[in-house]
Formats: structure tokens, C-alpha cells, sequence
């Protein structure tokens, strides 16, 4: 088994905190470890640290070096260019079956938080047997709230840890609908955690994306024993060619080999500041404080964040409002309005 950790996102929604350089995985948001080493701790319960591989970019590999410094080099991945996950999946899978014939392949974000990680092991376990199958798999998380902020899978029955045929992908739904999902009993939050063996994704890359397949067989007589920056600029010319689409679009929602295995873990993807509601407890304000000195006064149901643990924050008569005050930058806003950030970074 292969581990595919997908670590180039830019972390936009947790500016000033994340900057393009060091973003969300990088950062050490939910404990006292960076985002991406508690993926890769994780991981270590089921594979050995030269089966995990890193998909990133140029601009970010200083930093998972850094977090990650007993990963082999050649293990890290660098795409020359963002094409989306269709293409970073296809790529980055690829790379991986250089290193051996046919291999079982754990795609995972770099960024999530995972409380039981004992169910986790022992779901990606059960996927495991599913995808030797001829299976593409997917963990789907037992919802435990109408949320609007994921996609669903429509699933044919919904009892936890057994695997179940995959109907239908749906995308971000209205709150009714949210509501409708919530209570139907066949639907789960889709995770993005996917396996299967590589042949089974190229066959159906093949099937329902063939630009994707067909990009992938000009670039392998390139790949040859490259790595790092050697390979990224042996491969740069090919990327412009990939389709800009989401693995979900490709593949996800037209295969008809998707088996999804429901599972509770403690699962959160950590989506933006409102998502620290539900990791950190609130003080009786309904305040939550990390990484600074928190005072106030007639003030309640904020986020109050800092890089520097001896900062001072002070408010008065302010609340549902999240503060962030960093070296990089000084982040006041209202905790409905936080998707405007990226209004904000396009400012800047």
C-alpha cells in the first residue's frame, strides 16, 4: 500500500495565519504538530515512511521538508503546475507506480483532522480489500448535521464500517437539501479520501476522461528514475495539456466501481476558522482563544487567534467577530462574512 498525501493547496481561507508559502498543512492549527505531520503520523500505523509520498509544489517543498524531514527526498512530488485533482491524481499516482507493479493507492488530504484514528486504520484496511477488488473507494463520513459547506454521497444502504455501492456524488447542497440529506439515511459528507489500485483508476481515467489518460501516456516515457525539481521540469510541458477538472468530475461521478465505506472517526476538514467551533471548546462567552492572551470585556462568541503566544488581545463590546493578528497581517471580521477573505487576498 501507497499513501498520496495532496499538499499544494494555497490554505486561503485561514489568512494572515497561512501565507502561499506556508500554508494550512503546514501550519500547526488543531495541536502542537503541523497539520500534515499528524497525516503522516497517522499513516505510520499501516505503512512505512518510504511508501508515504507528497504531492506539493515548488514554492512549498522547503516546508514539508521541514515538517517532514525523515521522508525520503524523492518522495516528494512536485507539480509543475495547478491542474486540479484529476490531474494531480493521475500524475502523482503515476510517480507512485514507478516504485511497483499495480499498487494499492491511499489518496488523502495533507490538512484534516481525524480524532479516532483507530477507526480510520481500520476503515482504510477494509478499503483496502475492497479496492483489490477492482473497486475505487471512498470513505463517506456519517453526517452529523445538515452542512452546506460539503459535498454528499447518495449511498444504497448506510451501516457503518461496511461497504456499500455508491449511487450518486452530489455537490454543495442548499440548506433544505442539507436537511433532506441529513435525515434520508443514505447519504454521507464526501471526504475526498479515496483507494484503489492504479490500474483501476487509469482504466477508468481511460473511460470517462480520456484527456486525462492520454496526457498521462505522453508524459510516462519521461518519468525514467527523475525526481524532485529534475523531474518536475522534465514533465512542465505536459501539465498545460491536463483538463482543469476535480477527480470528483472526472471519475468519481461517472464510475460505476465506486464503493463507499460509511465510517465515524472524528473526521473535520478544517475548512476555515467557523470549523475551530467544533474542535476547541469555548469559554462561557462562547469565546475560543489559541496562541495569545486573551482579555475582554462585554465581549462574546469570537475567534481569537495569534503566531505569537505572548500577544496581547483586547476587546470590548465585540462579538461573533474573529481576530487574527500575525506577523504577516492583521485579520478583523464578522465570523459569517470569513468567505470574503479571498476578496480580501485579491486586494492584496
Amino acid at each position: 500500500m501507497k499513501i498520496l498525501i495532496m499538499a499544494g493547496g494555497s490554505g486561503e481561507r485561514f489568512w494572515p495565519l497561512s501565507t502561499k508559502k506556508n500554508p494550512k498543512q503546514l501550519l500547526s492549527i488543531v495541536s502542537n504538530k503541523s497539520m500534515i505531520k499528524e497525516t503522516v503520523d497517522r499513516v505510520l500505523k499501516i505503512v512505512k515512511i518510504h511508501d508515504i509520498f507528497v504531492a506539493t509544489n515548488i514554492i512549498q517543498v522547503p516546508g514539508v521538508k521541514r515538517e517532514l524531514p525523515n521522508l525520503p527526498i524523492e518522495n516528494i512530488i512536485i507539480e509543475p503546475a495547478f491542474r486540479d485533482t484529476a490531474a494531480a491524481i493521475a500524475y502523482g499516482s503515476t510517480v507512485i507506480a514507478r516504485t511497483e507493479d499495480n499498487p494499492i493507492i491511499v489518496v488523502l488530504a495533507s490538512d484534516h483532522l481525524i480524532v479516532d484514528e483507530d477507526k480510520f486504520v481500520e476503515s482504510i484496511i477494509l478499503a483496502e480489500t475492497e479496492a483489490n477488488k477492482g473497486n475505487i473507494v471512498t470513505l463517506g463520513i456519517n453526517p452529523t448535521r445538515p452542512e452546506t459547506g460539503y459535498g454528499y454521497i447518495e449511498i444504497t444502504d448506510k451501516y457503518l464500517f461496511k461497504p456499500t455501492k455508491a449511487i450518486k456524488f452530489l455537490e454543495k447542497p442548499s440548506l433544505d437539501l442539507a436537511v433532506e440529506y441529513t435525515l434520508s439515511g443514505k447519504h454521507v459528507w464526501n471526504s475526498g479520501m479515496f483507494i484503489f489500485k492504479y490500474k483501476t483508476i487509469m482504466k477508468e481515467l481511460e473511460i470517462h476522461s480520456h484527456n486525462h489518460f492520454e496526457v498521462i501516456k505522453k508524459i510516462k516515457p519521461h518519468l525514467k528514475k527523475l525526481s524532485g525539481i529534475k523531474l518536475s521540469k522534465a514533465v512542465e510541458g505536459f501539465f498545460p495539456m491536463f483538463e482543469k477538472i476535480s477527480i470528483d468530475f472526472a471519475v468519481m461521478e461517472k464510475s460505476k466501481k465506486i464503493i463507499c465505506i460509511p465510517v465515524e472517526i472524528g473526521w473535520n476538514d478544517v475548512g476555515g476558522y467557523n470549523s475551530l467551533l467544533e474542535i476547541f471548546k469555548s469559554d462561557r462567552y462562547g469565546n475560543i482563544a489559541k496562541d495569545c492572551n486573551y482579555v475582554f470585556v462585554d465581549s462574546n462568541n469570537n475567534i481569537v487567534l495569534s503566531d505569537n503566544p505572548k500577544k496581547l488581545i483586547a476587546s470590548i463590546d465585540i462579538s461573533n467577530t474573529i481576530i487574527v493578528d500575525t506577523k504577516n497581517g492583521l485579520l478583523v471580521s464578522k465570523r459569517e462574512s470569513t468567505e470574503k477573505i479571498r476578496k480580501i487576498l485579491k486586494l492584496l
